[in-house]
């Protein structure tokens, strides 16, 4: 099916020509007539299937008529990485050249004041990340009020990177009457949660099951030794022993290992760039420009760059970390492999990684094959447990602590045994009885005499009256020397 088959503009058919697109491919052509006629669609497709294009070519035939009003954009796409967001304003530009719309891109890591001389002026499109976009709303510089048309791409990735609650915010700031676009290549239970909420019958487009590989990428694994040296020996073989090499992405699991691994290479003599969270966006932008136009051959980065962005021609991925979520690993590959080409993704697997693998096979439903004898068994275990080592004076205070533990500690184990069966504890003796010797046994008493005693008279048996009490007077105290107040000084008469 041709793109005039599915009701674009001329205009749009004329850019969409000039590019050099002949055939959109099964998510365009699904999607892109339910857009037109006004529909909620939730669109599942792989990474690398032309999901942009399938809501850009549809939303510049929808925004040829109408005008933009200051501070209220008459449409918004959100995607949760500011690579994404400049991906889908590059894509604007280039199928809206003959359109005269005002675009904006609201991310972070630039300033406000440019972003706000933007809204003023009104726009048509606007594409922003979560975050920023609430800061611009909560500012009062931002009327979501006019939105007809809400973008959500990448929901999966979303709901990685905790925007799931930002987006039932911005969703409920949006009218009720709104057209929603929904796309992800996941469906975890969250995200079914979202379209269930936000979504109003909805059409279903799925080109593809959710988690699915595709077949133009060869999948290997390959093993390695348990320490970081022996990971990044092996990446180095393989990159210089890789067959109809030109660039590769190299994914880590944590920014730490970016940095790390990017520096090692480099001290090896490859040519690479950095790609993680961390760094500012101008950094951002021109490792990917680097790598796009061929200077920089490996781009060592972490997930920030598994999802949408559009790379077309990468030869090799290699997985220096296996994901810890399997949807994370079918996002990697997916940058290989793009537009009909064919792309090899190796991933290096340490002993501890078995689980990780395992459920990575679980999740495409195939088996991945080894480059070489898979590991055995008992490589797969977990590596044992070393006890932690401080410094040289902490290990002599907990020394010196258990030395007068032990003293204190009772050598005699009987008093785990029941009553019955305990030793006695014997008395300690004195020092004093220790030094001389043991003592003599002791002699008993002699009998004392018993005395006679009288009987007793009879004035003796008579009671006697009780004793009077003696009262003890105190001394005077002397008011002048006297540090007590002076209502306590006065003499108090006793009663009669």
């Amino acid at each position: 099916m041709p793109f005039s088959d599915l009701g674009l503009s001329p205009k749009v058919l004329s850019a969409v020509e000039a590019a050099g697109y002949t055939s959109p491919t099964p998510i365009q052509e699904q999607a892109i007539p339910h857009v037109l006629a006004r529909r909620d669609v939730l669109g599942i497709a792989q990474t690398g299937t032309g999901k942009t294009a399938a809501f850009v070519l549809p939303m510049l035939t929808m925004l040829e008529t109408g005008r933009a009003r200051a501070r209220m954009p008459r449409t918004l796409i959100l995607e949760p990485t500011r690579e994404l967001a400049a991906q889908v304003e590059e894509s604007f530009i280039k199928y809206g050249a003959k359109h005269k719309l005002n675009v904006a891109l609201i991310i972070g890591g630039v300033s406000f004041d440019n972003q706000d001389v933007k809204l003023t002026r009104g726009v048509d499109v606007l594409i922003a990340t979560p975050g920023r976009l609430l800061d611009h709303s909560e500012r009062g510089r931002l009327l979501m009020s006019g939105v007809e048309l809400l973008v959500i791409d990448e929901a999966d990735r979303m709901l990685d990177m905790g925007f799931i609650p930002d987006i039932e915010r911005i969703c409920k700031l949006v009218p009720f009457t709104r057209q929603t676009l929904f796309f992800t290549a996941t469906m975890p239970p969250e995200i079914r949660r979202i379209t269930e909420q936000f979504l109003h019958n909805p059409v279903r487009v799925e080109v593809a099951k959710p988690a699915s590989t595709v077949d133009a990428i060869t999948q290997q694994l390959v093993k390695t030794g348990r320490e970081p040296h022996d990971k990044r020996d092996t990446l180095r073989r393989l990159i210089r022993n890789a067959d109809s090499f030109k660039n590769a992405i190299i994914f880590c699991n944590r920014k730490r290992e970016v940095a790390q691994l990017h520096r090692s290479l480099v001290r090896h003599g490859f040519n690479a760039a950095a790609l993680h969270g961390d760094l500012d966006q101008s950094a951002r932008t021109a490792a990917l420009d680097s790598f796009r136009n061929g200077e920089v051959k490996l781009l060592i980065a972490s997930d920030v760059a598994a999802r949408g962005l559009d790379i077309p021609d990468v030869s090799h991925v290699f997985n220096f970390d296996v994901p810890h979520h399997p949807d994370d690993y079918v996002h990697r590959i997916g940058r290989t492999g793009r537009a009909g080409k064919t792309g090899v993704a190796i991933t290096i697997v340490a002993p501890m990684d078995s689980k990780s693998v395992a459920a990575i096979e679980k999740l495409i439903g195939q088996s991945i094959p080894w480059a070489g004898d898979p590991p055995a068994a008992e490589e797969t275990l977990a590596p044992p447990h070393r006890e932690h080592r401080g410094s040289r004076h902490e290990g002599r205070r907990d020394h010196g602590r258990q030395r007068q533990r032990d003293e204190r500690k009772p050598t005699d184990r009987s008093m785990d045994k029941p009553m019955d069966e305990r030793r006695p504890i014997p008395t300690p003796m004195p020092v004093a009885a220790v030094e001389r010797g043991p003592a003599p046994a002791p002699r008993a008493p002699a009998p004392m005499p018993r005395a006679s005693t009288p009987a007793p008279r009879a004035e003796d048996l008579r009671p006697r009256p009780a004793p009077a009490p003696v009262r003890h007077r105190e001394p005077p105290v002397d008011p002048a020397t006297s540090h007590l107040p002076a209502f306590l000084l006065r003499p108090i008469r006793a009663k009669a």
